[in-house]
């Protein structure tokens, strides 16, 4: 008896642990943006969580954390309680924390990727009043005058200023670094001739190059977005091994099981599939991703790899 007893229990515990799984999620879920209401990151956070709350039959919250380029929310979200309760969405920034910041979890040991849910370039714009007209021909002026053209960015650390430092670097130029607190008042500077340069992201960039008011030379991915097919790469222009990408991604906390992780990546992914979000993305100037956490855990690791060593060429710091 003692040994049909075991057996049964056993067999119970093997049943209940899948359907525990199934039964999930059971309450509210939280979605961690670490940045302001109303940029392009809040976007399409409150999007993914709106279709994530259909689709898992719980509400999705949306709770803002910004602060230290995204650090506090991330730090908020990868310290929740591991039961898949907490997701964070993570910007391609998050690839700088290791340089820059002293952070209190580890960027790679302590996260649990979920998806990469999107990936998109930044657009090369100079004022008009720039004369180059390409990748070759600025290269060539800031080689004829150090130090000369000046470059505005999000800020120290954003991936806008280490996407033109890790240019500089490439092409054996210096450009001045001119930070400002967010893209808008970055692009303003430039169309104004305050700036002469920078590498903005693609929504708010490309109606004043379209306008004429900036002149798009490039585009930072490997391949050229539909939304301006007419833009080569930075890769075509020159410098064939260059590349840098706006992406976002989501993550849990390290422990979280396996079984809740699958199910967020299998929802995930049929979301990025849907007719609807492609075209939002796509006309957001990015495009969607998916893949496995295996992947994305990839991508981060060659994300903050890359970041590192440019930080530590460039001496990029922030105060």
């Amino acid at each position: 008896m003692r040994g049909g007893t075991t057996v049964a229990v056993l067999t119970m515990l093997a049943v209940a642990a899948p359907l525990g799984a199934q039964s999930f999620p059971a309450k509210p879920i939280r979605m961690v943006i670490p940045f302001a209401p109303g940029g392009g990151t809040d976007l399409i956070g409150r999007l993914s969580a709106s279709r994530l709350s259909e689709s898992m039959g719980q509400p999705v919250v949306v709770e803002n954390r910004p602060g230290a380029s995204g650090v506090l929310g991330v730090e908020f979200g990868v310290k929740a309680p591991p039961d898949g309760y907490t997701l964070t969405l993570l910007v391609s920034n998050y690839s700088s924390y290791p340089s820059l910041f002293k952070l209190s979890f580890d960027p790679v040991k302590d996260i649990q990727p979920v998806i990469q849910l999107s990936q998109g370039p930044m657009v090369v714009a100079v004022h008009p009043s720039v004369p180059a007209k390409n990748v070759r021909e600025l290269i060539a002026l800031a080689k004829k005058n150090p130090g000369a053209l000046n470059y505005a960015s999000t800020g120290h650390g954003a991936v806008s200023h280490l996407a033109v430092e890790h240019f500089g670097l490439m092409a054996g130029v210096q450009l001045t670094h001119i930070p400002y607190k967010g893209t808008g008042p970055a692009l303003l500077d430039v169309v104004s001739g305050n700036v002469t340069v920078i590498f903005g992201s693609v929504l708010p960039t490309l109606p004043f190059v379209r306008n004429g008011k900036l002149r798009g030379i490039a585009v930072t991915t490997t391949t050229r977005i539909p939304a301006q097919p007419g833009l080569p790469t930075i890769a075509e222009s020159g410098l064939p091994e260059y590349e840098a990408i706006n992406w976002n991604g989501v993550i849990l906390p390290r422990g979280t099981p396996r079984p809740i992780v699958d199910r967020y990546n299998a929802e995930f992914g049929r979301m990025l599939k849907s007719r609807d979000v492609v075209e939002r993305l796509e006309g957001d100037g990015s495009s969607p991703v998916g893949g496995s956490p295996e992947a994305f855990g990839e991508r981060l690791a060659k994300e903050i790899a890359l970041w590192t060593k440019v930080i530590a060429r460039a001496g990029v710091k922030v105060d």
